[in-house]
Order: structure tokens, then C-alpha cells, then sequence
């Protein structure tokens, strides 16, 4: 490929994972760590770790609760895991905080980009509506979104085909054009095997997954997607 052809060509909408791509999930329990006797970090990585776990059981049991249901019961998971004991205040102030989770610094500049130069932009979250009118609107970047859409509309989690396919429904776009953005490793297999092309956003050096899809390109950040998909 020349270089300078985008390595996304076509590119008409880019679809973002929400939790961990747009929104940092471990500032719920940096922002209560002062109450966390030094465990906000272990705390946070079993939480986030059982809440996928939790999604992936219940799609795989054939049953659906919505995401605020399973952050709560991974949150008593991670807490009693990590020794921490939680009075009623603590637990709230931490399921309270989820719902308004700082958005990485490089989350809205991206997103104007994108907006300036007709992209089509969305969340593809396994989110509750809910939580993701909370978590735009504390990011700022609800303007910014001409679609925010929630796995409820279809009744199972990430990554089952289901939840990608609602995006080219509601985007109007195939899928060969829409650019799907995740930093989570499942997801980007999901996406990929769906047939969208991905942009890994590893932000913390993980290992790449060992399965049979992945992404297209992977970067450390947001801020190379405008030129990956040929925006100057």
C-alpha cells in the first residue's frame, strides 16, 4: 500500500467500545481511594475482570440482565476478594461512581475530528442505556455521538454478532465501512470475526489474543484513528 493511502480506506463511521476505550474504568475506585486502604487498584482489576467474566456467563446461560446488574454483583466479588470491608456508604459511592467515570484525554479531541470531517460516530457498549447517558454527558462528548447504542436493544452481551450487527442497522453503513474501536482484546476478535475492520487501542501493553480474528492495525492511543482512516 502507498504510503500514503489510509490503512482504513473507505472508512464512513467509527463505532467505539465504551468501558476502557472512551471511559477509564479504573477511576471509580481511584477517586475513592483514600476510603480503599490501598487496595483501589487491586479492587478495580477484579472488578472490571469479574464483570466481563459475569457477561460472558449469563450470554453463554442464556439469560440477560443489564450491565449495571452485573457491575454490582461483580463489585461484591472484587470487595469480599480483595478483603475489603464495604459499609452500605462505601458500596454506593463506588456503583455511584461508575456511572460517571472519567473519559480519557484523548477521547473528545478525536471525537471532534472525526465530527469536523462527516465521520459518523457511536458507542457500541455493553452499557445500560442508563449508564451511558450518565457517562457521555459527565465526558461531554454527547454532542459528539450521533448514536449511542446499548446491547439491551438486543438482549445479550459482547461479543455475540447480534450486538455488531445492531450498529450496521442503525448506522445505515456496512460493515466494511464502519472502523470498530476497542481496547478489549474479546471485543476486537468479536469485532473482527463479525467482518468490521479494527483498531486495537491497547493502552496497557496487554498481550495480543490467540484467537483466529483480530485487528487491523493496533495503536497505544486514540489519536492516530483521524489518520488511519485518511483524515489530514
Amino acid at each position: 500500500m502507498p504510503a500514503d493511502e489510509p490503512l482504513f480506506p473507505g472508512i464512513r463511521a467509527c463505532v467505539f467500545d465504551a468501558y476502557g476505550t472512551l471511559f477509564d474504568t479504573s477511576s471509580a475506585a481511584e477517586r475513592l481511594r483514600s476510603r480503599l486502604d490501598d487496595r483501589a487498584d487491586a479492587l478495580s482489576a477484579a472488578w472490571r475482570t469479574k464483570q466481563l467474566e459475569y457477561t460472558w456467563l449469563m450470554s453463554l446461560m442464556g439469560r440477560h440482565v443489564d450491565f449495571m446488574a452485573v457491575t454490582s454483583w461483580a463489585l461484591d466479588f472484587a470487595l469480599e476478594q480483595t478483603g475489603i470491608t464495604a459499609d452500605a456508604q462505601l458500596r454506593a459511592d463506588l456503583m455511584d461512581q461508575y456511572r460517571v467515570l472519567d473519559a480519557y484525554p484523548d477521547a473528545r479531541g478525536t471525537l471532534e475530528t472525526l465530527k469536523k470531517a462527516g465521520i459518523a460516530t457511536a458507542i457500541l457498549s455493553n452499557g445500560s442505556p442508563e449508564m451511558l447517558r450518565s457517562a457521555t454527558v459527565t465526558a461531554r462528548i454527547g454532542t459528539l455521538l450521533d448514536y449511542v447504542l446499548s446491547v439491551e436493544s438486543v438482549g445479550i452481551f459482547k461479543p455475540h454478532p447480534r450486538v455488531y450487527q445492531l450498529a450496521v442497522e442503525r448506522l445505515g453503513v456496512v460493515r466494511r465501512q464502519i472502523c470498530f474501536v476497542s481496547s478489549n482484546g474479546w471485543d476486537v476478535a468479536g469485532a473482527a470475526c463479525f467482518g468490521f475492520p479494527v483498531l486495537w487501542v491497547n493502552r496497557t501493553g496487554r498481550t495480543a489474543e490467540r484467537l483466529p480474528t483480530g485487528p487491523s492495525a493496533t495503536r497505544p492511543d486514540l489519536k492516530s484513528l483521524p489518520e488511519l482512516i485518511g483524515l489530514s
